[in-house]
């Protein structure tokens, strides 16, 4: 009989629990779109006499929006579209290129079930720079110098985190260690020059071809389709850059806070890359140490070079 009873007893109780679990319903909300959607542009220095900023390029954004959970920004739509991440929906960007430009920045407000709202906003920036007068004198020697990436030293080349990092704590090359799989990595040169106070170039010489990768990983003229990593047929070429202000977060005890800007797409410096701005994270007269993001996202590539 107690066994019976146990029995039913066992039985109400389950009867009772899948009824419960029967009858609860789960709402998700309204899904309703973030609305109100307002991108504040503060740029730094703005006066009557600098409207467009003091030069630093620095410009605050603040973000605001009804039913909104979290933000993204794209600091200049007017190129490929990268929305940047902003939680708390500020945050400050510096514009590194030099002059006054116009930028179409694009906000997206998120809301519950992925709801979103997107506005853009055009902001006018003005940028000026003037680089340390011994960094010059280092990279160029008062007025040419050439580099090459220097095989004798321990992460000569290296890979770590863009953004979190400031070390090539992912991989590091030992002494000489491309020597047999890349020697043009090596034998590349690389030529600066001081044309005038404001005017420089680079001249690149790749005698036995450029250590790069190939398709949407490069930008130099004729490198293959596909393929892996490793040395292509390449003629060299000649191009301007310029000296900006550093747009990464590199502490200034560990950088310069200086890069060079290569224009256009014939040149390197060391490694054929998709991005034209080198960071000197240091420079003597006769070794150089740089920082440049990878192909792939998220990744920086850090290169020693030594002056011939």
């Amino acid at each position: 009989m107690k066994n019976i009873s146990k029995l039913f007893l066992s039985f109400l109780a389950t009867a009772i629990l899948l009824s419960a679990c029967k009858d609860k319903e789960y709402v998700l909300g309204d899904l309703k779109a973030p609305s109100n959607l307002v991108i504040t542009a503060v740029v730094k220095g703005v006066t009557t006499a600098t409207p467009n900023g003091d030069g630093s390029g620095d410009v605050t954004f603040t973000m605001s929006a009804d039913n909104a959970l979290s933000y993204k920004i794209d600091y200049d739509a007017s190129n490929s579209l990268d929305l940047v991440y902003l939680p708390s929906g500020s945050a400050t960007k510096k514009y590194t290129t030099l002059g006054t430009n116009t930028y179409k920045v694009t906000a997206v407000a998120y809301g519950r079930g992925g709801t979103s709202t997107t506005i853009t906003k055009d902001i006018t920036v003005q940028s000026n720079f003037t680089p340390d007068a011994t960094l010059v004198a280092n990279l160029t020697g008062g007025s040419s110098k050439t580099w090459i990436v220097d095989k004798s030293v321990a992460g000569h080349f290296g890979v770590g985190p863009f953004s979190g990092s400031i070390v090539p704590e992912w991989w590091s090359a030992s002494v000489n260690e491309k020597v047999t799989a890349a020697p043009c990595f090596y034998t590349s040169g690389f030529k600066f020059t001081a044309v005038s106070a404001a005017s420089y170039t680079i001249q690149v010489t790749t005698p036995d071809g450029a250590f790069t990768k190939t398709g949407g990983n490069a930008t130099l003229a004729g490198i293959p389709g596909s393929g892996d990593e490793g040395c292509y047929a390449y003629a060299g070429g000649t191009g301007n850059f310029s000296f900006i202000p550093a747009s990464s977060v590199v502490p200034a005890a560990n950088s310069t806070r200086t890069s060079i800007l290569l224009a256009g797409t014939n040149t390197f410096i060391g490694y054929g890359s998709l991005q034209k701005e080198y960071e000197i994270l240091s420079i003597s007269a006769t070794a150089m140490y740089l920082r440049v993001q990878g192909t792939e996202t998220g990744n920086a590539w850090y290169l020693k070079l030594k002056a011939l």
